[in-house]
């Protein structure tokens, strides 16, 4: 989904048509409080990934003032945010990218290089979700089972598994069992290709 905040309602219904003539999703705002007030507490993040297009100056908050909130809250790598700027804000963007802002453009702007940013934005999106269930899923190991994931993912076999941590064969298959289906993966092989 991508997400339009800018206060200008032609700039907004331009960008939306852009969006939808190649096929992504997209959604207005007319300002800041507007998009946080949508957004809420508890955002569900889109299945195709999220990306914003945010304005530098609008009356009611600043561009830069809303990607500081959101990068508070830990959403800019869920929800890559591209600047676009009217009024010589150029360093400010800047600034911002080096604070972790997707890409930033000024106005006017090619309208192909937008979308296909926006495009790649959307897919590190998704890149960030897929990271961010792996993570999840690590957080639900007990440390016993992160002691044996380790060893799994060194190659060791069970029996060494055993040996090494002091307890029996089917303590370890057990945890082994536990681990795959946490993780939800089949094999070690996939636990390894999904943890690299």
């Amino acid at each position: 989904m991508l997400h339009i905040v800018d206060d200008e309602e032609v700039i907004r219904d331009a960008l939306i048509w852009l969006a939808q003539s190649r096929r992504i999703d997209a959604v207005g705002y007319d300002g800041a409080r507007a998009f946080l007030d949508a957004l809420g507490p508890d955002y569900a993040f889109s299945a195709q990934g999220d990306c914003l297009l945010l304005d530098m100056r609008m009356p009611d908050m600043s561009g830069a003032l809303l990607f500081d909130t959101l990068a508070a809250r830990g959403l800019v790598q869920r929800m890559p945010v591209i600047f676009l700027t009217g009024h010589g804000d150029v360093p400010m963007a800047v600034d911002s990218l080096k604070r972790g802002a997707f890409d930033f453009f000024e106005k006017p702007f090619n309208d192909n290089k937008l979308m296909d940013r926006v495009l790649e934005a959307l897919q590190a999106s998704l890149a960030a979700g897929d990271q961010a269930q792996v993570q999840a899923r690590l957080a639900s190991l007990s440390s016993r089972e992160r002691e044996v994931m380790d060893l799994m993912l060194e190659g060791k076999l069970n029996k060494v598994i055993a040996d090494l941590m002091g307890i029996s064969m089917r303590t370890v298959e057990v945890h082994r069992s536990h681990i795959l289906a946490k993780m939800r993966v089949r094999t070690a092989v996939e636990l390894a290709r999904l943890l690299k």
